[in-house]
């Protein structure tokens, strides 16, 4: 059954309480619909595919596992990856479901003030605007100290390369999209080849290929053992190694939800998104779990560059002897971290664009030049990289603990808030008589997993910090036990944020939330069903064009005609 635009602000009228959010939302619509300026479907399945894994590839993975493997050891590394993949899974499949539904150019922040809560989708979309902030800076950071191992500090400020940087990431995203699309394809294919290259050098290694012939195996899950318990010791300490690998290895898979601010720009998003989401959950999550096996059988836990913030595989290369490769990792990680920003960046501008389209932010941020590239909102976004200047005199362990700590905290009010508008949307579906055979695509475990993986969210969440309370415990020997207060607030920062956002617009604007039966599901869908028609149309003209192509050529070779 097919409804315009005017029909769902009807329905949505004689329900109540929606009147304010349709009509901002149906004059926003019309407005991009009756100028040239506004976001260009250019990209392919391949660029989001793309473009996610540049911003979910990042530092964590190459460098954060050094320091979480020493924590708690193999084993519950391993484990800790695999729930953080399964977690990870049902919030990209909540998000697939909604987004080929409706591919909302504000991404998961429109689905939000459409299906649960204006208040959420506000509080969301600045949330994650602050993540990916506090994110960009410590990239830029990142890439500077990496280039140190090639000029150090003494001869080259880090300054000078995080300016370097900042220019080119600006200019990059200041490309049109395709373009963007395609620089962003080839920087996260270099990411994705780093990471075999990784998952063979492991392997060799561990199989006795290196310098030193010596083949490791499992040597090290024995000796110094596969268990580090975390605080104490016995089933307690294990219990505690895994749980805090849990809360570590999220953060490596946070960047995936990406895919979900690439809708609005994405050529046929119906057959995109939901090919991108399954070939990007399982390109990650066997690179990922791969990797982080082999990790321990190379590099033994108690290795002492591991507490102080070096890569394990740096780590790893150097025991077994291989002089010639610490350059060419230097010069992957600088790839993986200058990509991370590019895509943070980019999707940073598009959360910004979205909450204008939105009525959320003046509609200044929403104005884009004749390309579709939404030029205030990127130069903004990009203003807020100055911090990462401020820095230069700071332990980088100590910056990329109080970065992680940010980040993390406002990485999982994103998948909780994304998890709760997903249990939103199949209850409005539900109670509006929309079948799931109706959907393109349809999350495998339902409401039930979005409920399941909402509440682990939320554990891991409110303990993400239980470490901060046992300092007694963890306290260096000889050293006076000590809460660490900055770590306190970097930790938890994010959840009373969350909840001054979201009382203060709830109260300010006087929305309530959204009654299943009320829900806006309609509303530019019908505009979005013609746009896909027509791209279909034109891939079967083109596709047919070049099948009765080939037939000629082989007819004129077959026969020596010439036309």
């Amino acid at each position: 059954m097919a409804y315009s635009q005017k029909d769902a602000f009807r329905q949505s009228d004689k329900q109540g309480g929606q009147t304010e959010i349709s009509v901002a939302y149906i004059e926003n619509l019309e407005e991009d619909t009756h100028t040239s300026h506004r976001l260009r479907r250019d990209l392919k399945s391949r660029h989001i595919i793309m473009i996610t894994i540049g911003g979910a590839i990042g530092t964590n993975l190459i460098n954060g596992t050094g320091l979480a493997l020493a924590v708690t050891g193999p084993v519950p590394l391993l484990i800790g990856y695999i729930i953080a993949a399964f977690l990870c899974f049902l919030v990209m499949t909540a998000l697939g479901e909604m987004a080929t539904w409706l591919p909302h150019p504000s991404g998961f922040t429109g689905y939000a003030t459409r299906f649960a809560h204006p208040a959420l989708g506000f509080t969301l979309g600045w949330t994650y605007w602050a993540k990916l902030c506090t994110m960009i800076p410590g990239n830029l950071i990142a890439a500077s100290y990496v280039v140190q191992f090639w000029l150090p500090s003494e001869k080259v400020s880090p300054g000078v390369f995080i300016a370097i940087f900042l220019v080119c990431i600006v200019c990059i995203n200041y490309l049109e999209v395709r373009s963007f699309g395609e620089i962003q394809f080839w920087l996260s294919s270099i990411k994705v080849l780093t990471l075999i290259g990784l998952i063979f050098l492991s392997l060799i290694l561990a199989s006795g290929g290196g310098p030193n012939h010596h083949a490791t195996g499992f040597q090290y899950w024995n000796n110094p053992g596969a268990f580090h318990g975390y605080i104490t010791t016995g089933a307690t300490g294990r219990f505690l190694a895994v749980y805090s690998a849990i809360t570590t290895s999220v953060f490596a898979y946070m960047g995936t939800e990406l895919v979900g601010f690439t809708v609005g720009e994405t050529a046929n998003p119906r057959k995109a998104i939901p090919r991108a989401i399954k070939l990007i959950f399982f390109q990650i999550i066997a690179l990922y779990i791969i990797l982080v096996f082999l990790l321990g059988m190379t590099v033994p836990y108690d290795a002492k560059p591991l507490l102080k913030g070096a890569s394990p595989f740096m780590v790893a290369i150097q025991i077994s002897g291989i002089n010639a490769l610490p350059s060419i990792f230097n010069a992957c990680v600088l790839i993986c971290v200058f990509s991370a920003a590019t895509s943070d960046l980019y999707v940073a501008s598009r959360i910004l664009y979205g909450l204008s389209h939105e009525g959320m932010v003046h509609k200044i941020f929403s104005r884009t030049d004749s390309r579709g590239v939404p030029i205030v909102s990127l130069g903004v976004c990009a203003g807020c990289c100055i911090p990462a200047f401020l820095t230069l005199k700071s332990s980088i362990t100590t910056v990329f603990g109080y970065v992680f700590n940010v980040v993390n905290i406002f990485g999982l009010l994103t998948w909780i808030s994304i998890l709760i508008t997903h249990i939103c949307f199949v209850r409005a579906r539900q109670a509006q008589n929309i079948a799931p055979s109706a959907l393109v695509y349809t999350a495998p475990l339902g409401i039930w997993g979005s409920i399941g993986a909402l509440c682990f969210s939320i554990i891991i969440t409110v303990f993400n910090g239980f470490a901060l309370f046992c300092y007694r415990a963890t306290a260096a020997p000889g050293r006076k036990a000590k809460f660490d207060t900055i770590t306190f607030v970097t930790t938890y920062l994010g959840i009373p944020l969350y909840v001054i956002l979201f009382f203060g617009y709830r109260f300010v604007k006087e929305v309530h939330s959204v009654k299943p039966e009320a829900a806006d599901l309609y509303s530019g869908k019908e505009k979005i069903d013609a746009e896909e028609e027509e791209f279909l149309a034109r891939e079967q003209a083109r596709v047919e064009g070049m099948l009765e192509t080939k037939i000629r050529r082989i007819y004129r070779l077959a026969t020596g005609r010439s036309s």
